[in-house]
């Protein structure tokens, strides 16, 4: 398995970032993931990153080196995200739980399965087309998709979700896949504030033009300049599905992995720590660094079973 990957978060016009974003992956698999905290509810930054671990957590449990059910799986862990979420808001006394959006992907075994839960988005594109893209849960997509059976009046706000992990009831997870990956496919996660800016249009011939490293910030930086100060966070995560085991091709190979290793970008914990990048810098330049530290942790572990 061998995949390129390029991602970059900025803080836009608000005060926090509270987008979390990563990917890991085994000999057979690789999940990527991104989660967009809520604003109007407590610790955003911490629902969002509270998902992605509990994501990576079952990721690096089931994946023994690929998982037997990979749509179950993504219902699950992200369901599971759900609780964890509820069980912190508990334990913390807090009034309001922590509430984030989250959208994921898994690659094995040459397919794609993917699944989200708000409107944090996937987009799949192949050529010059766009393949696949989730619909958001929000009264405005409900609104196009069920218009002729439940009309809604003018004073609703389409804007809103109807549903989300840390809400009140039980999250909406929808599931897609598996979708047969072909040699430079591309799929990117993105949060809101990048396609609230930025059209599918767009998106689409940005990613079918430029090579990976340029078209995500290129991106990003659109959506910051139509948005202006009041932009949101905005988040993308993109990776491009290669398929061939070219040691000159660059990017992630996966091949000479061990069944037991497993390599993850997520941050194991919620503080920033010492020499943590700030918010509004977690670009790729932090992801190689990453990077350099799993291929050391890989190669540590492949002299050991020597």
């Amino acid at each position: 398995m061998r995949f390129a990957v390029y991602q970059v978060s900025r803080k836009g016009g608000r005060e926090k970032n509270e987008d979390r974003m990563g990917y890991c992956y085994t000999r057979d698999a690789g999940l990527f993931a991104l989660a967009d905290g809520m604003g109007g509810h407590p610790e955003g930054e911490v629902a969002s990153q509270m998902a992605l671990q509990t994501l990576a957590a079952m990721f690096q449990r089931d994946a023994k080196p690929r998982l037997a059910d990979p749509l179950r799986f993504l219902h699950e862990a992200i369901i599971a995200g759900h609780h964890q979420l509820l069980r912190y808001a508990t334990e913390k006394g807090l009034v309001d739980t922590p509430r984030t959006t989250v959208v994921a992907c898994l690659i094995q075994a040459q397919a794609a399965y993917w699944a989200h839960c708000g409107d944090s988005r996937l987009y799949l594109v192949r050529g010059e087309k766009l393949v696949a893209r989730t619909r958001d849960h929000s009264y405005s997509e409900l609104q196009e998709t069920l218009a002729q059976v439940v009309p809604m009046g003018d004073r609703v706000n389409r804007n809103v979700l109807f549903t989300c992990l840390g809400s009140p009831g039980k999250p909406v997870v929808d599931t897609a896949g598996p979708l047969r990956m072909q040699p430079h496919d591309r799929v990117l996660l993105c949060s809101d504030g990048l396609w609230s800016s930025v059209t599918d249009a767009e998106i689409t011939e940005v990613m079918t033009a430029y090579p990976l490293a340029e078209a995500v910030p290129e991106l990003v930086e659109r959506a910051l300049r139509v948005a202006g100060e009041k932009s949101d966070n905005v988040t993308v995560l993109s990776v491009e599905w290669d398929g061939q085991e070219d040691p000159d091709s660059g990017g992630i190979s996966t091949l000479s992995l061990g069944e037991e290793v497993f390599a993850s970008t997520i941050q194991a914990s919620l503080g920033s720590g010492e020499g943590a990048p700030a918010d509004d810098e977690l670009d790729d330049a932090e992801i190689e660094r990453s990077i350099r530290e799993i291929n050391e942790a890989i190669q540590r572990s492949s002299g050991k079973r020597r």
